[in-house]
């Protein structure tokens, strides 16, 4: 099951192309749920999980530096939304069209 710390943003870019293509795209898409939680009255988002998603690798290289930190490093899931597939043109159409709330949970903080 994913888990997560509510309304905590990582961005990690791309391997096989420019870092910061895929952190512009990341920080749209939070600035597009961050303004979809303002409108509906949330202050909470937290992944919803899934048991058929398993966990993998954020980065999908072979390099030593990165197998011996893979578990310190955030994990991406098996599948999308979770997975990223290293394609930015499939991630601009993703991520500007695709539900923002398709696998995540909103509530309003505990007073």
């Amino acid at each position: 099951m994913l888990s997560g710390v509510p309304n905590l943003f990582i961005a990690f870019g791309y391997t096989n192309a420019s870092w910061t293509l895929r952190s512009d795209l990341t920080a749209r898409s939070v600035c597009r749920l961050l303004n979809r939680m303002k409108r509906d009255g949330h202050d909470v988002c937290t992944p919803r999980g899934d048991p058929s998603v398993e966990p993998r690798p954020v980065m999908d290289l072979i390099s030593g530096y990165v197998k011996r930190s893979e578990a310190m490093l955030p994990k991406q899931g098996s599948r999308p939304p979770w997975r990223v597939p290293q394609n930015y043109v499939r991630d601009l159409a993703v991520m500007t069209f695709r539900r923002i709330d398709e696998a995540l949970e909103f509530r309003k903080a505990a007073s």
